[in-house]
């Protein structure tokens, strides 16, 4: 089984390239869903966040409070270690178990990972990456339309990430979302059969 590492900037169109291969057929494993349910409890992250952040970054609910937290990592670099401390060796632990489940059931898995290039958590496990990439004008005007962020806030979580220059060197395969729901369906259908094709090696 092959691993294909999905990535991309924020508003890039990663959401709906992995539901294009889900109906495919493609098993899923998206980092990013894995983490929003460890941001409720009952959560080993949640516990270890309130000793090491404090209970006041925790809802009443029991549940992170992601806006009180996003607007303080971004200011606070040492923060942001301190979060991903906590949350990527759990979530990696889950990505590995869910790996295992698939293994001896697909031809390759598509694991969404948003920071891949960033973190180098996934480096050793995936066997290719694959770049969602859009216009960094079209990734501000596509979360503006989704979130309703302020500008402040899509620029500070853009600057957080690679630019997109040198994502683009370092993925092994990239699609172009730029234009049409069309041509992004054609874009996947013809990465799947080359993912499909266990024969296949990569150049």
């Amino acid at each position: 089984m092959r691993i294909i590492g999905l990535t991309g900037g924020i508003g890039s169109g990663k959401s709906t390239v992995a539901t294009l291969f889900a109906e495919l057929g493609v098993p899923i494993i998206d980092t990013d869903e894995i983490a929003h349910t460890l941001s409720h409890p009952p959560s080993e992250a949640l516990k270890q966040i309130a000793l090491e952040f404090g209970q006041h970054f925790i809802e009443q609910n029991g549940s992170l409070n992601r806006a009180h937290m996003r607007a303080h990592i971004y200011a606070n670099k040492d923060a942001k270690m301190r979060l991903e401390n906590i949350f990527h060796p759990l979530i990696k632990s889950i990505v590995i178990q869910r790996l295992d489940i698939q293994a001896a059931h697909t031809p390759y898995v598509l694991l969404v990972v948003p920071l891949l290039f960033e973190t180098n958590t996934y480096s050793n496990i995936i066997d290719r990456s694959l770049l969602v990439d859009c216009s960094v004008e079209q990734q501000i005007e596509r979360v503006q339309a989704r979130s309703g962020l302020k500008n402040t806030e899509i620029a500070a979580i853009i600057a957080n990430q690679l630019p997109r220059k040198a994502r683009i060197q370092l993925a092994d395969d990239i699609i172009l979302n730029e234009s049409s729901l069309a041509h992004l369906q054609s874009s996947v259908n013809s990465l799947h059969e080359r993912y499909q094709d266990q024969t296949c090696r990569f150049t």
